[in-house]
């Protein structure tokens, strides 16, 4: 294990209370959260995309999920129909 630091830094009420909220759903303590989140923090992820080419990838996904959903609806009328249509047999 790692040899842990003593740091004091300053945080807003809010910053502090999500901590605890985070703290207490996930069952750790805040100074694991805190640890967490400098692990995973990246200054230079978002320089991986453009705010125009973000939005094209997330209208992309969008209409794929769009698409996907109305295939399982028709899927699920079609069935929901043969259900209704054999039951009055």
């Amino acid at each position: 294990m790692a040899k842990l630091m003593r740091k004091q830094y300053l945080v807003t009420e809010k910053n502090l209370s999500k901590l605890e909220n985070i703290s207490k759903k996930l069952g750790v303590s805040a100074t694991e959260i805190v640890r967490r989140a400098i692990d995973v923090y990246d200054p230079d992820r978002d320089k991986d995309f453009e705010a125009p080419e973000l939005m094209d990838l997330v209208s992309i996904r969008l209409k794929e999920t769009i698409k996907s959903t109305q295939r399982a609806n028709r899927v699920v009328s079609k069935t929901l129909k043969s259900i209704s249509t054999s039951g009055k047999k």
